[in-house]
């Protein structure tokens, strides 16, 4: 579903500010993974997730979804393939707008986005049993403005908007990072839900090893612009935290040194 060959980014090249951000990575999920994303500061995460998403493109390299090559096609066309749910809970909504009309928005993802024609009642209906699975109450709001909804209730507002056309490929930028921990444990669980039930090939990065090592079929950790370290099947099932420290300082020769991924042990 996602085949990444030997892609490059630099930032600032010539300069006093060069960043080596990514090194000639690659990485292929199949059809239906779920693979988590750890590694410290500056280790390359969001680079990638953005290299994908088309946000910045790659110096060198191809990426392909579902076997089409998407390395030159600039953001607003990757968007078909693609769902994605960012760190800041105000991010990937309009704040302006209505539940609904977000939703009716993400429906018409990778087509002419227009409300001309308005929300049909057939549609209407759709959004509010999906939003009840929830279980946030927002069936019951679907006009109010989403800038009035909570950090949760956003989040789970975007992941719904991000699954509504089932993409080829979920892109999750620490999703759950700006949330309080049970805010976070419950935006996680639906995650888990909507991922399984329509079997989508997920990426997510995390700051929270436990969360890594639970989560998923799969784990990949980065340092440098590369990958590191990638587990999955029943290896990946008896990790421990203690382990994952290991591994990384076996691999890239020194301690991990990012307070928060220490923090969320």
């Amino acid at each position: 579903m996602l085949e990444i060959r030997r892609i490059s980014k630099t930032f600032n090249p010539g300069t006093v500010n060069e960043k080596q951000a990514l090194r000639g990575l690659n990485l292929t999920l199949q059809d239906g993974d779920f693979v988590t994303v750890i590694g410290g500061n500056g280790a390359g995460k969001s680079t990638l997730l953005n290299a994908i998403a088309g946000t910045w493109m790659v110096d060198e390299g191809q990426i392909l979804i579902d076997d089409q090559e998407v390395t030159r096609l600039p953001e607003y066309k990757r968007a078909k393939f693609l769902g994605r749910v960012f760190q800041d809970p105000m991010n990937g909504t309009a704040a302006k707008m209505g539940i609904e009309e977000n939703l009716a928005l993400a429906l018409r993802r990778g087509d002419r986005r227009t409300l001309k024609n308005g929300i049909n009642n057939s549609e209407r209906k759709m959004y509010r049993e999906l939003l009840a699975k929830l279980g946030l109450g927002l069936e019951n709001r679907l006009t109010s403005k989403v800038g009035l909804l909570s950090g949760g209730q956003r989040q789970a507002l975007t992941l719904l908007m991000a699954t509504l056309k089932k993409p080829k490929l979920l892109l999750l930028d620490e999703h759950t990072a700006a949330l309080d921990p049970k805010t976070a444990a419950k935006v996680l669980e639906t995650t888990k839900t909507m991922v399984n039930q329509d079997h989508l090939t997920t990426l997510m990065i995390t700051h929270n090893m436990r969360d890594a090592i639970q989560i998923g079929n799969r784990l990949i950790m980065m340092s440098e612009g590369q990958i590191i370290y990638d587990v999955s099947g029943e290896e990946k099932k008896k990790l421990t935290v203690e382990d994952l420290l290991h591994k990384f300082a076996e691999a890239s020769g020194g301690e991990l040194a990012n307070d928060r991924m220490l923090l969320a042990k």
